[in-house]
């Protein structure tokens, strides 16, 4: 299966169910009142981190994802049903962003373990039945409320592997041969740069009922936090781990495994600083190739901690993964730099505006007056008259008459079209 680290998705939450006007009906009640239900709300669209997926394949095939809608109220003030959530599983280190139309990206949440949840789109509150809207002077309302529409927007989702400990280090230095040595991944093997173009992911046992997660972050080059070899994309999945295999190419010269240690080391702290603080080891690869072993004695002189492998016959690879082991068992937990939840400006519930167009039509903008074009059933004069009240109460007719609107004028609230009056 193809490893995909991102996607992008819409979704859809349900819009409420409408309110109706009905009447009581009983025997020797000639003259019920109002008894018309609210309906029900709609479901919200979720998504939950779950360890039975390990990649975003899935949504290279399905894109658009729909709650389920509230059912309409019915007679005898009985409400609608609600609409089902829908629950959108979603592999474990998954970061969520939101785009709501014509709005920019905002950061929502970081699925990091398993079980985390997150609602990203909110469905619509069911309308309001004529049950609500009865008064002393008004006893028989023919005024019920639309329910409000689900919330629509754009997501994107971007994976960042979870794994104990990252094998870094430039093209073909052996970090592939290790992984299928000391696991059971297969990752695709061969003598020249860039064998690997997607991250890899192995279990590598230690004991009995001890075991960590290696991943063998593809061959990185110089300016690759810019995007070079690709390595934008895969050096955020070096951010979750909590120690680190920086490994060398045995078979080159001691300068030339300085330059490549150094230029790893320049696109880890380009990327993110903090990476340079993670407890690294210092490996050198291919331990059976002639020198190699003249080569580890060399960079020991500078780096006394450093050691060697052979992956080809196994030299040296446990001792290795032990001290991996211990290196994590003694690591703190890796702080992920993930972007502030968006900050929400609050804006006074009455607040809207008004722009003229160029063909001379009056926009009026603002959430509660859209929100009230929502609700409003159209079709019923009474509905039409208490919204074209709650306007004026607003302040709305006051406004457009200080902007010169005149009897005729066309006015616009949400796509809906009026005659000024």
């Amino acid at each position: 299966m193809k490893f995909i680290d991102e996607a992008s998705i819409t979704v859809a939450a349900g819009d409420g169910g409408n309110g109706i006007v009905a009447w009581r009906r009983e025997k020797y009640i000639p003259k019920g009142g109002p008894a018309g239900g609210d309906g029900g709300h709609g479901g919200g669209v979720f998504l939950e981190a779950t360890p039975e997926l390990s990649t975003l394949v899935e949504f290279r095939f399905k894109r658009q994802f729909h709650a389920e809608a509230g059912k309409a109220g019915g007679q005898s003030n009985k409400s609608g049903r609600s609409g089902d959530d829908l629950t959108i599983p979603v592999p474990v280190g998954t970061i969520v962003y939101r785009a709501f139309e014509g709005k920019p990206e905002q950061f929502v949440a970081d699925l990091a373990q398993p079980g985390d949840r997150v609602l990203v789109a909110k469905g619509g509150k069911g309308g309001l039945g004529n049950q609500h809207f009865a008064t002393s002077t008004r006893q028989a309302p023919r005024i019920a409320y639309n329910g409000e529409p689900g919330e629509k927007c754009a997501v994107r989702l971007e994976l960042r592997l979870l794994a104990d400990c990252g094998v870094i280090g430039v093209p073909n230095a052996g970090k592939s041969t290790l992984l299928s040595v000391v696991s059971a991944a297969r990752p695709k093997i061969a003598d020249y740069p860039f064998t690997t173009i997607e991250p890899q992911l192995g279990v590598v046992r230690v004991s009995d009922d001890e075991s960590f997660v290696m991943v063998d972050v593809p061959g990185l080059i110089e300016g690759a936090h810019e995007g070079a070899g690709l390595g934008d994309q895969f050096l955020k999945h070096v951010e979750r781990t909590r120690a680190l295999v920086h490994l060398l190419d045995g078979a080159k010269p001691l300068d030339e495994m300085l330059h490549d240690k150094t230029t790893i080391e320049s696109e880890l702290g380009a990327w993110n600083p903090k990476l340079l603080d993670k407890p690294t080891l210092v490996v050198v690869s291919k331990l059976d190739l002639p020198d190699a072993q003249q080569r580890l004695a060399e960079l020991r002189e500078q780096f006394p901690e450093a050691r060697g492998i052979s992956s080809a016959t196994r030299e040296g690879v446990q001792e290795l993964v032990y001290a991996v082991w211990q290196t994590i068992k003694e690591a703190p937990l890796p702080e992920v730099v993930t972007p502030p939840p968006a900050h929400i400006e609050l804006v006074p519930h009455d607040a809207f505006t008004i722009e003229r167009a160029k063909d001379g039509t009056f926009v009026i903008s603002g959430e509660r007056v859209e929100r009230l074009v929502a609700l409003t059933n159209f079709d019923s004069d009474e509905a039409l008259a208490r919204f074209e009240r709650t306007l004026a109460k607003m302040g709305v007719e006051k406004k457009l008459r200080e902007l010169g609107a005149v009897d005729g004028d066309t006015v616009r609230i949400a796509g809906y079209e009026f005659t000024y009056s």
